[in-house]
């Protein structure tokens, strides 16, 4: 799959801004919707402006073959194709295709699939082929491998699927995406004359070639509107109505289901006369999972961090960092704040963890377990503010956690609100090696430092035991 609207996004905010952006990035990384996007909204890339790493976006991803479907029922035009499971499942469906033109495409959420690397060897995860039989081959070289990509880093990705599609024969290519963006107000089209290449190129070299149309997300998208994009992209005056129809049937699936971003590229005029999706790439809005179920059961686990499972099974917001501080906090806000004041007392947060404002023990347990399943995290700053959230009842389970997982990390709790007196008390008679502070800019102080103890125990391989003041 060629490259997303994210890292033309990156492009554009480092033409816009500088080092105020840093702050903006990790609140962004932390939830979805404090993301400022300038352009082109969807997510951020690998790295930002100001090489603040950019973290992961928790929006639902499908594979190529299932949002192809989508747009198939969408009535776009696509090029012919199933899904395999097997390499023999593989060599019938190229058969059933009936062309000895095919293109196989390793089913990975991840970009750069055509110059990733397949562990056993094989070069490139989107392969043409000519027979039946070579798609089999190729097949077995894929499924059940993990592709190794620029963003899938050392840890790569399971291929469990391959799409085997007939090949067309494009005459131009065009880039088509569909999100929300804030300095809109609402969604916005994006194109470009230039399609099937990395688009951040584009941005970068020739940002002119990027065009944008604004959708009034109460009156919808307007046919003059699509037909304005479809002429500014440079597609010919006979296929413009068509390509327009095209971005219309695009932009009601993506306002039926609840995307945050449709991606096409290429979108292409094909050797035979037709407006043709060649590509696709959907996210989801998180949010919208109770109101699409049935594109939500379709998320494949085994291409996510196992973490992302577990959080999602306990009820958890939680978004894994590259830091080694671990924090545990009521409200996305204060976890914003919990790690800004982490990172400005020279520490770097190692997750983003929400337990919302109606955890239960159980789940305070499994955050803890979520928490150091990291081996990076060598100390935890807990920072509650109990509201609806009960001050007691994360101190039982901080408690349970510590017992239950027989952690030696040291742990700093900073606990303010609703039956602040009772949780500490609970963690007092523990008689356990939690440290209580009840400043927040302490708390961070402490933990930094803790943290920093650990690390140099750790390189010189000594043994760190921590014990309260008596």
């Amino acid at each position: 799959m060629a490259a997303s609207s994210a890292g033309l996004l990156q492009q554009t905010e480092e033409a816009a801004g500088g080092p105020e952006h840093a702050r903006e990035h990790r609140r962004g990384a932390a939830f979805e919707h404090r993301v400022h996007l300038r352009v082109l909204g969807g997510f951020p890339g690998v790295f930002g402006s100001n090489g603040v790493q950019a973290q992961q976006h928790r929006n639902l991803s499908l594979h190529e073959y299932l949002s192809m479907g989508l747009l198939k029922d969408a009535g776009i035009a696509t090029p012919k194709g199933f899904v395999a499971k097997t390499p023999e499942e593989a060599y019938s469906v190229a058969k059933e295709i009936g062309s000895k033109d095919l293109v196989v495409k390793a089913q990975v959420l991840a970009g750069g699939r055509g110059k990733g690397t397949f562990e056993g060897g094989l070069k490139g995860g989107v392969k043409i082929v000519y027979s039946p039989e070579e798609a089999k081959a190729i097949s077995s070289q894929m499924i059940g491998k993990k592709l190794f990509t620029k963003q899938t880093g050392e840890k790569g990705r399971i291929c469990n699927h391959v799409f085997i599609c007939e090949r067309r024969y494009p005459r131009r290519e065009y880039y088509f995406a569909i999100t929300m963006e804030r300095s809109f107000q609402g969604p916005v089209l994006i194109g470009s004359s230039q399609g099937g290449v990395n688009i951040e190129d584009v941005a970068a070299e020739n940002p002119d070639a990027i065009v944008k149309e604004p959708i009034d997300i109460v009156q919808g998208i307007q046919k003059e509107q699509a037909a304005r994009l479809a002429q500014k992209m440079g597609f010919p005056e006979n296929l413009v109505d068509e390509a327009a129809q095209c971005m219309i049937n695009l932009y009601n699936l993506f306002m039926k289901y609840d995307a945050t971003m449709v991606e096409i590229n290429p979108m292409v005029e094909d050797a035979s006369g037709i407006v043709m999706c060649m590509d696709a790439k959907i996210n989801f809005d998180s949010n919208a999972a109770y109101r699409q179920k049935t594109i939500f059961d379709l998320r494949d686990w085994s291409q996510e961090d196992e973490r992302d499972q577990q959080a999602a099974k306990a009820d958890l917001n939680y978004i894994g960092l590259d830091g080694n501080i671990g924090c545990l906090v009521n409200g996305a806000g204060l976890a914003m704040a919990t790690m800004d004041i982490i990172k400005l007392h020279g520490g770097t947060p190692a997750n983003f963890l929400d337990v919302g404002g109606g955890a239960t023990v159980h789940q305070v347990t499994e955050a803890f377990r979520l928490i150091t399943s990291d081996k990076k995290v060598l100390a935890i700053l807990v920072n509650i503010f109990g509201g609806i959230m009960r001050c007691d009842v994360i101190a039982q389970g901080i408690i349970m956690a510590v017992k239950d997982l027989e952690l030696r990390i040291p742990i700093v709790v900073r606990l303010q609100g609703t039956r602040v007196d009772d949780a500490k008390a609970l963690i007092t008679a523990s008689g356990l090696k939690i440290l209580a502070c009840d400043d927040l800019d302490e708390a961070a102080k402490m933990v930094v430092k803790l943290s920093e103890i650990v690390t140099l125990a750790k390189q010189a391989q000594v043994d760190v035991k921590f014990q309260l003041p008596i």
